[in-house]
């Protein structure tokens, strides 16, 4: 049933609202734990048993994460860097040009570091070299190195592994494991096809962060205190939100921890990227998401691939300041790119049609480091996984996002070993690929056929999901406060969404490009400030504007608002419907 008989908002949206099973676990919870019935509403969504919820509020990292030598391979990658770093041999970390990869190789350089220790980057860039390690590359480490740390990338790199003769190679690794391993020291990835899948979620930098666990272990047996591993979670926090892991389980405790890390403004480039972002509050999974994550993406994307990861490495708050406006710098551009590119996509796409398993667009030129960006906005359109590919000399090369319960990487890599595709790989919601125009037309119908036996396409592209309801009143900073402890908040892990229903608009106005401020209330003296970006994009900026005295539900998230020293909750507004009557 439509959620407040919402059928089709202002924005064309569907509003579906909790099942009946699990709004009765949820008046059940909040009268045994005495929460409040929006928190009771949002841990009962996230599957949260009654007699969990108190540890589920306060995550203890200690209990929920695992033992590093879980991982096959890992006593042996820990044996072997201990090694290098006591015979103090040259060590090379080749990392990916990503957000992930960047934290990777930084947690490494700044473990290394304090070690007593230095180590050679090495990033490659995107569009000269593509994504993972290469042969010349590895060619020209290997003479100068003994051992080659491969970060984020290696678990298909047969070839450029072979090709490093005369060094050792660790791979730290968590996209999707072929049927063989590289021959080298070892491969740690839990999605090796031969690990049982309980850590399939961790991301690269959560790999890094477990082997140094078990490094530490080893100083602690010879008797030897090692650098502070808590200290480093807020990278590893950073690279688990933006790389889209789950945050379930341990992901959860790193992220939660890592953001409490991270408020203490001691890592000079997470300080001056968050300053030049102008972020003026204490960091939420968000910040990591869309103000952090895409700062230090913009390197690999546009820019020097190894910025972000120097950047995230770096002790010399001067230094840290200089890249971290470079960064900013390149953002700027990338988003310039990056929206040319996102109107052509869609453009296409909707010519193609929004309703089939798959949602793509592929164009020449397109710039290979804003189509992953592309390809997520396509995902949050549609509700379907998404592709989007430029092409150049006959060679396209593109990257994909994918939606909960749907393992967008497996089919990826099933295309490129059905010779749909010159190469392919990923994980379960993000995957790259290169494929051949003359086969596109015929590799992205596979896909899509791949995907709808996965179930892609089943969810309507407009249904808005919706925790419960919530009147103006209740929407306090307490409430706000009280919700946060249920997060962080992300993939696999929605924020909560409510209604407000039947409010009355008492001042509304456009403010910035496209964005709207309102207030609004419940008739019985309650009030509660709103604020919804990009509201005159579609229909909704102009109808509430022009609200002509009509009540509406409005559905949104409920946030804290700083301002001046003052604190109050506001509803970051996301749809609207007009009320019945």
């Amino acid at each position: 049933m439509d959620f407040l008989g919402v059928s089709a908002s202002l924005n064309g949206r569907r509003w579906v609202g909790p099942g009946v099973e699990e709004a009765r676990q949820a008046e059940a919870m909040a009268q045994q734990t005495g929460l409040p019935g929006a928190l009771a509403a949002v841990l009962a969504r996230l599957g949260v048993p009654g007699e969990e919820v108190a540890g589920y509020l306060e995550p203890k990292l200690r209990d929920l994460l695992p033992d590093p030598r879980s991982l096959r391979d890992m006593e042996v990658a820990s044996g072997r860097i201990m090694e290098a770093v006591s015979r103090r041999e040259k060590i090379a970390i080749f990392a990916d040009y990503d957000v992930d990869g960047g934290t990777s190789a930084a947690l490494l350089l700044d473990w290394l570091g304090q070690m007593g220790r230095g180590a050679t980057l090495y990033i490659p860039d995107r569009i000269d070299e593509g994504y993972g390690p290469n042969v010349p590359a590895m060619e020209a480490l290997a003479r100068d190195h003994d051992l080659i740390i491969c970060v984020d990338c290696g678990t298909l790199s047969h070839e450029p592994i072979a090709a490093a003769k005369g060094a050792d190679v660790v791979v730290l690794d968590h996209h999707l494991g072929g049927e063989t391993l590289p021959d080298c020291v070892a491969v740690v990835n839990p999605n090796r096809q031969d690990e049982d899948g309980a850590l399939a979620h961790l991301c690269a930098a959560a790999v890094v962060f477990l082997l140094l666990v078990d490094c530490g272990r080893r100083l602690r047996e010879a008797g030897q205190r090692g650098p502070d591993l808590m200290a480093m979670l807020d990278l590893v926090a950073l690279a688990t939100v933006a790389d889209v892991a789950p945050l379930r389980g341990v992901n959860r405790a790193l992220v939660r921890q890592g953001l409490s890390v991270m408020a203490r403004r001691a890592r000079p480039g997470l300080v001056a990227l968050a300053d030049v972002a102008r972020l003026d509050s204490a960091p939420s999974s968000y910040h990591l998401g869309y103000v952090l994550g895409p700062r230090v993406n913009a390197g690999g994307r546009i820019g020097k691939a190894d910025l972000g990861a120097r950047l995230l490495a770096s002790r010399d708050p001067h230094e840290a300041q200089a890249m971290a406006e470079r960064l900013e710098q390149l953002n700027a551009e990338r988003r310039e790119v990056e929206e040319a590119v996102r109107a052509a996509a869609i453009a296409q796409a909707e010519e193609r049609g929004l309703d089939a398993p798959l949602v793509w667009a592929a164009g020449e030129g397109w710039h290979p480091g804003v189509v992953g960006i592309v390809a997520s906005r396509l995902k949050e359109l549609t509700n379907r996984p998404a592709i989007v590919i430029g092409f150049a000399n006959g060679e396209g090369k593109g990257s994909g996002r994918s939606v909960s319960g749907v393992d967008l990487g497996a089919s990826i890599q099933r295309l490129a070993s059905e010779g749909l595709l010159i190469k392919g790989g990923g994980h379960k919601m993000a995957a790259g690929l290169t494929v051949a125009e003359g086969k596109l037309d015929e590799a992205m119908a596979r896909l899509s056929e791949l995907l709808a036996k996965q179930g892609a396409g089943i969810g309507g592209a407009a249904d808005l999901k919706v925790d419960g309801l919530l009147m103006p009143g209740a929407a306090t900073v307490e409430l706000c406060e009280q919700l946060e402890q249920a997060g962080p908040f992300g993939a696999g892990a929605p924020a909560p969404r409510f209604a407000l229903p039947d409010v009355s608009i008492s001042f509304a106005k456009q403010v910035g490009s496209g964005h709207l401020k309102l207030s609004c209330g419940d008739g019985f003296g309650a009030k509660l400030d709103a604020i919804s970006f990009g509201a005159f994009d579609g229909p909704m900026g102009q109808a509430l504007l022009n609200h002509g005295g009509r009540r509406f539900h409005l559905a949104g998230r409920i946030e804290i608002n700083e301002w001046n020293g003052r604190r109050a909750a506001q509803l970051r507004l996301e749809d609207a419907a007009p009320a019945a009557g």
